[in-house]
This record gives structure tokens, sequence and C-alpha cells, in this order.
């Protein structure tokens, strides 16, 4: 584990309460987060977790951490996630790792979304690391991939060990080639509109706090549902 990520792992901790609700991410910057707070909670905190993935809930169960599920609570206190990318404005792109669907799922329900990130993932414009994730039923994988190569995003299905990648839900992913994207919000509604997609991995004006590890410290960046930032 990166000392970045250490760091930033440990800053997320302080924004847990106990008795909380915290969402748990998937990636290597939840992981870090998921071990750190697996070690609180083995000196005797108290929180329930909503985990985003499989990979994410065997891992909090590895380490002792209570888990609960949607259905069981009124809404998330805290999700602590990472992204892939994060612009100007604290909008996101997610979905590297797979999860995007349960992680914008979880975000949504959660009062407060708060990512992890190393400096790399600071873009100027969503897109400027030219992959978009796309969640599709598998039925539709190939007329998916028709209509969104229409869109100007051609792509190719995800693979792992030489077999199509599958989601937790069953599903899909169809990795998009794309260039930076100035509006970004109709992009999502473009591929949202085509049947068979279940969702995409941007994040688009959730507001989140963002935690920026930089060579061992941390910067804080607030983001409001408008895009403005305040840093500490």
């Amino acid at each position: 584990m990166s000392h970045d990520l250490e760091a930033i792992a440990q800053r997320a901790l302080e924004l847990i309460s106990e008795d909380s609700v915290v969402g748990l991410g998937t990636g290597h910057a939840a992981t870090a987060f998921i071990h750190a707070l697996g070690r609180k909670v083995a000196d005797g905190f108290r929180i329930r977790g909503i985990p985003t993935s499989q990979a994410s809930a065997e891992l909090a169960q590895t380490l002792g951490i209570a888990l609960s599920s949607l259905d069981e609570v009124e809404a998330i206190d805290v999700d602590v996630d990472g992204a892939d990318e994060v612009d100007p404005q604290g909008s996101l792109i997610k979905g590297y790792g797979g999860a995007l669907v349960r992680e914008k799922i979880v975000a949504a329900a959660s009062r407060r979304l708060v990512i992890l990130v190393g400096e790399e993932k600071l873009v100027p414009q969503l897109g400027a690391h030219g992959r978009l994730p796309v969640e599709v039923v598998p039925f539709a994988l190939e007329t998916c991939a028709r209509r969104l190569a229409g869109l100007g995003f051609p792509s190719e299905a995800r693979r792992r060990d030489d077999h199509l990648f599958v989601t937790d839900n069953g599903n899909y992913i169809l990795d998009c080639r794309i260039q930076p994207l100035p509006r970004p919000e109709e992009t999502q509604r473009a591929i949202r509109d085509i049947p068979g997609v279940v969702g995409t991995g941007l994040f688009l004006g959730m507001g989140p706090t963002v935690l920026i590890g930089k060579g061992g410290k941390v910067e804080l960046r607030e983001y409001g549902g408008d895009g403005q930032r305040n840093r500490r």
C-alpha cells in the first residue's frame, strides 16, 4: 500500500462518527480505507458497512466489520470510495474496478460522499484518460456496442482471464474510448437512453468531499452540487 493511500485512508477515518452507516467502495483506494476502518473496528469502534461489491463485502467480513444492506437502513451517513477521474467541478468518472452501478446507488443514498484519490486522478475535463465504462445487460451487448459507436464512443467488452467480465449484477461492461467531454450531462443522457444500458461511469453533480494524496500529505476539497469548492 502506498504512503499516499494510507494517508488519505487515515484522513477519511476522521470523517466517520461512531455508530454511523458507512458505504464501502471498491478499488485500491477503497480497499485501503476498509483496512484502516477494520483496524479501528478491532479497537472497539462501532459502525455498519454497506459494501458496493462482493469483493468489498468479503474483505470487510474478514476484518470484522459489521455489514448491513440498503433495505435495512434509512440512509448512509458517509460513503467512502475512490475515483478514476475528478474534474474541477467535482464530477467523476468511476468504474474501472467494475462496480460502477452499485457504487452509484450507494453514493446516491449517502448524505456525504468522500472520494479518495491521488493527484494523477485530477483532470481538467472528464474523459481525459480516454475511457468510460458502461454496464449493459448481456442480451443487449452487441446492440449497445453498435449504438455507442454511433454516438462516437467505440467500445470493447471488458474481459478477465480470457472471459467476459461479469459484474456482481450479472451484467457486462463496455469500455468506451472517449475524448474529453465538454458536456458530460448530455453524454450521460444519450448513453442512458440506449435500451440495455444499466448505468455509466459518469458520476455528476454529487458534491463530493475529495481527499487528495500528495507526497504523504492530504488535501481536502469540498464540492457543492454547483461544482464550487472550498479547500482546507
